[in-house]
Parts: structure tokens; sequence; C-alpha cells
């Protein structure tokens, strides 16, 4: 693990330090020491049918009542001195993709934490989820936090598998949670770390350890939505770079006038950040993997797409243009989603080589086929003029 995690970093650039200075702005019930706590209905699936299913899996935390945080209304203990107030032991940990917002929620619980009792503390796990069952912490202090405020990436603690799943992992994490007497364990992270801690929490109700589990939603991918949550931290700051460099491609394009410039986006499965950076800088051609899904489209199909759309474009005079691929486009193809799952499943088997009874719908894609394995899924076509 990199010994640097945690250490003071210079601010070297004036953007950087001015970033910096920026104080975000907190929602009124989040302003204080303390709030107030309304409880709600029971939580509920979004999908009825997966209801039992869900409940089986998370016996003992599916079904409880929805919290809402309100400002205090000077009852209910608001009024309670900071110093009888008693003090709690915090830890965090960053799990999946590093995305913009990840350190100002590191940043936030600190101040949170100290607001309530000084004497709080905040354990920040080194390494990622590896550091979590290693129990390699780092406490955040101010002058920790100093050069990381508003700054991207997840380089204050690092990051690793990304995982809390196996018994065994599950285990080392609850063994640190009590070896630290946490009263809380925070995982910052997208949709995978949250089902991770999810099944944490279920698992540590189980066991009657104290420690309470909070799933932050950071992702660049922007695909843990519901109606609690408007979108994942950093999405719209992803969206809003990436668009302004498609943009400058975009001009350059033009300019040249005899350039095709192929963007391939992150976002994985989902083609969220494709289709916000696509109404932001107006390219010639967005392909979504939902629709190439949707639609059944082969492999050749989608190609066969982009090029009707190069010479559509070409019969018009012009030669250049901008198109935009999400990163899981070769998994939302079905054939090649089948190859991908037979290709994993010989894998699992020990076999070194595809099945020879799997047979690609077209001779031109057989010769290529296992090199498209590697490649992250992605998916639809919209030409656009410009």
């Amino acid at each position: 693990m990199n010994a640097d995690y945690g250490a003071p970093t210079e601010l070297a650039g004036p953007l950087q330090q001015r970033r910096a200075l920026y104080q975000p702005r907190l929602p009124p019930c989040l302003q204080g020491a303390t709030v107030r706590v309304e409880y709600g209905d029971a939580t509920a699936t979004i999908d009825p049918t997966g209801a039992h299913a869900v409940a089986q899996a998370f016996p003992r935390t599916y079904g409880q009542r929805l919290v809402t945080f309100l400002a205090p209304d000077g009852t209910a203990g608001a009024g309670k001195a900071v110093d009888e107030r008693p003090p709690i032991r915090v830890g965090v940990v960053f799990s999946g993709r590093q995305s913009p917002g990840g350190h100002n929620v590191v940043w936030g619980l600190h101040d949170a934490l100290k607001a309530y009792n000084p004497q709080s503390i905040l354990y920040g796990f080194i390494g990622g989820t590896e550091g979590l069952f290693a129990n390699k912490t780092l406490e955040i202090t101010d002058d920790v936090l100093a050069s990381y405020k508003n700054q991207g990436g997840f380089d204050l603690l690092g990051r690793s598998i990304d995982q809390i799943r196996s018994s065994k992992q599950v285990s080392a994490a609850m063994t640190t949670c009590q070896d630290l007497n946490l009263d809380g364990l925070v995982i910052v992270g997208g949709v995978t770390s949250n089902s991770d801690a999810a099944q944490l929490a279920e698992t540590l109700v189980q066991k009657n350890c104290k420690t309470k589990v909070v799933g932050v939603p950071v992702s660049l991918n922007g695909d843990l939505k519901n109606q609690f949550v408007e979108t994942t931290v950093g999405f719209d700051t992803v969206c809003k770079v990436n668009s302004q460099l498609i943009s400058n491609v975009c001009l350059d394009a033009i300019s040249a006038g005899k350039y095709y410039y192929f963007v391939r986006l992150m976002g994985r499965k989902a083609s969220h950040v494709a289709l916000e950076c696509a109404l932001q800088s107006h390219p010639n051609m967005l392909i979504m993997g939902e629709e190439v899904a949707l639609s059944k489209l082969t492999l050749m199909e989608v190609i066969n797409k982009i090029c009707d759309g190069v010479q559509a474009r070409a019969e018009l005079g012009k030669h250049h243009g901008v198109l935009l691929i999400p990163e899981g486009l070769i998994e939302s193809i079905p054939e090649m989603y089948a190859l991908i799952q037979r290709y994993q499943h010989n894998c699992l088997r020990g076999q070194r080589h595809c099945s020879s009874s799997y047979h690609p719908s077209s001779e031109e894609s057989s010769s290529s086929i296992k090199n498209l394995t590697t490649l992250p899924s992605c998916p639809r076509l919209t030409p656009n003029n410009c």
C-alpha cells in the first residue's frame, strides 16, 4: 500500500488553491450540531415483485422505517451541551471507482463529528477495503484534510479490490469494527459498494455488532437513482468536464474537416454519462447500450449503422464527425454478451479456450471475436448534424 496516503500535498496551481477555499452549502437540517429525525413508512422495493426476495436476503434490515432529517426545533435535547454528548467513533472507506466529491464526503463527516463532540474520532481506512480488512487506519484531522478539500480523486486514502462480499471479507470487516469499537462505518462508492454495504449491515445486526453501516452514493456512472437519490455524487462534474473536452474535439473535427473521432466514455453498463455528454456537447452520433440491447442488434448491425451515418454525412460533403461510445457497449450486444458469459463460464471450469459449440453469427467477426471479449460493455445510435 502507498505510504503517502493521507500525507499533506502542495496545492501548486491557483485553481486548486481557490477551489480549496470554497465552502459547500449545506441544507438547513445539517447546519447545526444536531438534527431532528422523523420516521415514516417502512422501506419497500421499487418493484413489488422483488419484495419477497429482498426480504429473504435481508430479513433483519429490510422493512425498517424511512428516516427524514429536519432542522432542530429547540426540543428533544437540541440544547444539550456539547461536552455532554458522548463522543462517536466512525470509520470511512473508499470503495469503487474514484469520483469527484469523495474527499468532500470525508470532510463533511469529519466536521459533523467534531461539531457533535470534539472528542469524536474519524478513522480513514488506507488502501480501500483491503485496509479495512487489515485494520490499516489513518486518523482524519484538520491538518490531514487541509490539502484535499474540494479536490478530486480518492488519493487521501486510496482504494483497492472494491468489494466486501465473501464470508472471509465480511468477517474481517466485522473484526476491524469491533477492534476499533466503531459506532459507524461509512462506505463511499457506487452500486456494487452500496450492495456490499447492505449485506455487511445485515451481517453486523445478525452478529449483534453495534457498528451501523452507512452507504454514500459516490459514483461517476450516475446509475444509482431512485425517489430518494437525485443523482450520485460526482456524476454532474464528470459529465461537465467530459462535455467540455468533447466540445473541443468537435471543434477540432470541424476545423480539419477530414477526421472522425470515436470517444469512449466511462459509465460501465449504463449509458448515462454518454447520454448526458451528448445532450451538452452535440456530437454527430451517440451509441447507447440500452437501445442496442433492447433492439437486439448484432455487432455487424451496430457497425453498419455507424457506417451508414458516415456515408450519409459524406453525401452532404461532410467528411468529419464525432461519435460517443459508452464503456459497456460490447456487453450490451446480445451475441457478445452470450459469448462473454460462455467465456467466463469456461474460465470458472478451468478451460483456456472457448467452447467449440459456440459459433459467431458472422464470419467476418469470427477471427477477432476473442479479442473483443476483453472490452467492457456499452450500447443505441442517434445521428446528429452539426
